[in-house]
């Protein structure tokens, strides 16, 4: 009988040990590899060509079926060589620091079920054609390495595949149009974050069994037809977000018997959520901020008994709240903030586990229930930009200085009269104290009020809007944005300054003049449209506030700061590869901003400072379209500052002063 062979090495190794003739044989090669390595905890002790070794005889490895170097440190190529262990069933690689191309060998492998290169972020390869030569595979994971090119149409000859992951990647083109329809024993299906286009993958739920679908973070466009999600009756993930796909929402979704997770933010998808949506007696998670859907909040949703988030803000939902929006007993989060809802907020007693609940923006109107404050874990609260009425004393409980109906302490004439009647002489004394140091207050008072000009010019009538539950407040930002937290200039708009959050969290705020060149509700809707865009190469808007002096901007917060300060680091060296990387980003975040986004936008400031880079050094875009917000008298007059230091001014610009 075959010996299998699993061994997981935690060692740095190379794989120059599988450099070698492919006429050598298994044992021969895996001798090899043994000599090739330092082995101190004697893992391999028991590799031997003898006839005696007592365990893992080497010659009895004819027939090896399974080879697992995952969870290493094995770094160098992956040889040609590999290809003559050719009765593999598993071949894991996984997790390791590989580099460079994958080699054409995987033909050879007619046996392998399980094939796994995922995790080498050092890999620079196209996905090997003839992978699509290998008849048994069931498990393809090559996620999270550096794949790049369009996937291969060969794949549609895996009609034994059941996992597919391509996530993660530097992959680009269309889906092969025939490989939903092939790969119909697909259980999860996962080629999400890469730059893939195009539309919807045809006949995917032609697997009667998928349960998983992730294609979000892409470029996918179009419609999802409706007839082929009816079809995904097993389906419990379904991540489409960050995309653009558009039309409406597909309705079968909503009553899929087993879907526990629906992510669908940052599309154009319209349509309305229908009341069938109880049906969906599992579905858990639901988040579809940032598109055009419409229509009334539909009942079904309050008898969904599992159902623990639903965000849709950023839509057009319109109506009254149903009064049974929050009766799921696992409801955590809700937020539908900036829709059209109007009506009264119904009384919330069923949904105890509530921890964040946010309505802003909308048109609802009566008193704030005072259920809310029965609610024993709710953290976050925004009720603002509404025209509610009412604070239910029960909010203000346990302050016992404090005097108002429904609280201990009346606030009566009577209680007030028969206080000034007990005035003791103390009191009289202390009072005279007072007087006679006023003309120390008076000396101190005009250094105080010089001092304390600019605070109460900061702390004036302040307007904010949160597209997501930072948790602060006006006040909290201010005390946070001292000159130790500022990061640089922030250019000739303003100072840049990273602000700690409740959540253990760091966010960028820019701090910006207000010029006073529109209103605060065309500023409000400005900003509003900049925040709803979404790419993975444009910096997201968190939320803003704004007084008569000032505007805050709130980004989030990338730790590799910009490309302006690495590349003027005099030990900076980013490889040819991460510079194309970066520049591919920047022109892939304008072309959005250009032509994809609605409406278009010019970015207006393109320089090395205004790109920001995450861990991974994926660019980001920030300070696009700051004309719309300070006006563009202040914007011209600003940049016309800048130009004597800069290196580059476009010609006609220059000459007519105007964006192409």
């Amino acid at each position: 009988m075959a010996t299998t062979c699993t061994f997981t090495l935690f060692l740095s190794l190379s794989f120059s040990f599988f450099i070698l003739n492919s006429a050598l044989s298994e044992p021969d090669i895996l001798l090899t590899f043994k000599a090739s390595i330092e082995d101190p905890m004697n893992y391999l002790s028991d590799w031997s060509n003898t006839t005696d070794t007592p365990h893992y005889q080497i010659s009895q490895f004819g027939s090896l079926r399974v080879v697992d170097f995952s969870r290493n440190h094995i770094e160098g190529k992956i040889p040609e060589s590999i290809g003559s262990l050719k009765n593999l069933q598993v071949l894991n690689l996984g997790r390791n620091l590989l580099s460079g191309s994958v080699p054409l060998v995987f033909g050879n492998f007619t046996e392998l079920v399980v094939l796994d290169l995922s995790q080498n972020a050092f890999l620079v390869s196209e996905i090997p054609t003839d992978i699509g030569k290998i008849d048994k595979l069931e498990q393809l994971l090559l996620q999270s390495s550096g794949f790049y090119g369009s996937i291969p149409e060969t794949l549609v000859d895996l009609d034994g595949l059941s996992i597919l992951d391509l996530s993660q990647n530097n992959l680009t083109g269309l889906v092969p149009q025939k490989l939903g329809l092939s790969l119909t024993n697909l259980l999860s299906f996962d080629i999400s974050q890469n730059k893939l286009s195009g539309p919807f993958p045809n006949g995917i739920c032609n697997a009667k069994g998928l349960i998983n679908l992730s294609l979000h973070t892409n470029f996918f466009n179009g419609s999802i037809p409706n007839r082929s999600i009816n079809e995904c009756l097993n389906l419990e993930r379904f991540q489409v977000q960050n995309n653009v796909f558009s039309g409406d929402f597909p309705n079968g979704l909503w009553s899929l018997p087993k879907i526990m997770l629906i992510r669908a933010e940052n599309n154009r998808f319209s349509g309305e959520i229908p009341d069938s949506v109880s049906m969906a007696a599992q579905l858990e998670q639901v988040q579809i901020d940032n598109n055009s859907f419409s229509g009334k909040i539909p009942q079904g949703f309050g008898m969904v008994r599992s159902l623990y988030r639903f965000s849709a803000s950023l839509n057009g939902f319109y109506g009254e709240l149903p009064p049974n929006f929050c009766d799921s007993p696992l409801m955590s989060i809700i937020n539908l903030s900036h829709n059209s809802l109007s009506g009264q907020i119904p009384e919330l007693k069923k949904c105890k586990k509530l921890v964040s609940l946010s309505l802003a923006d909308n048109s609802l109107v009566g008193e704030i229930p005072s259920s809310l404050a029965e609610l024993p874990v709710l953290t976050y609260l925004d009720l603002s930009e509404n025209s509610l009425t009412g604070l239910p004393a029960s909010f203000l409980q346990g302050n016992p200085d404090l005097c108002g109906p429904g609280l201990p302490n009346s606030c009566s004439d009577d209680k007030s009269s028969h206080k000034m009647i007990g005035l003791s002489k103390l009191a009289c004394a202390r009072i005279f104290i007072v007087l006679a140091v006023g003309i120390l207050i008076v000396a101190v008072g005009f250094y105080v009020m010089r001092r304390s000009s600019k605070w109460k010019s900061q702390m004036g009538i302040w307007r904010s809007v949160f597209f997501y539950p930072l948790r602060v407040t006006e006040h909290d930002l201010i005390m946070a944005m001292d000159k130790k937290n500022a990061v640089g200039s922030g250019g000739v708009f303003g100072t840049v300054y990273i602000v700690s959050l409740p959540s253990g969290e760091f966010a960028a705020v820019k701090k910006i003049i207000n010029f006073g060149s529109q209103s605060s509700k065309s500023l409000k809707a400005e900003i509003k449209s900049l925040a709803k865009i979404r790419h993975k190469n444009i910096i997201k808007i968190l939320g803003f506030c704004h007084s008569d002096e000032s505007i805050f901007l709130i980004y989030e917060y990338l730790e590799k700061g910009s490309l302006g300060d690495l590349i003027c680091r005099p030990d900076s060296k980013l490889p040819w590869s991460v510079r194309l990387r970066i520049a591919i980003g920047v022109a892939q975040g304008l072309a959005y901003l250009h032509k994809d986004y609605v409406p278009h936008i010019l970015h207006r400031n393109v320089k090395s400072m205004n790109i920001l880079l995450d861990m991974d050094f994926e660019p980001k875009l920030t300070d696009l379209a700051l004309d719309r917000i300070v006006g563009e008298t202040s914007f011209q007059s600003s940049l016309a500052s800048e130009s004597a230091f800069s290196c580059y001014t476009a010609p006609e610009y220059g000459y007519n002063k105007k964006a192409t």
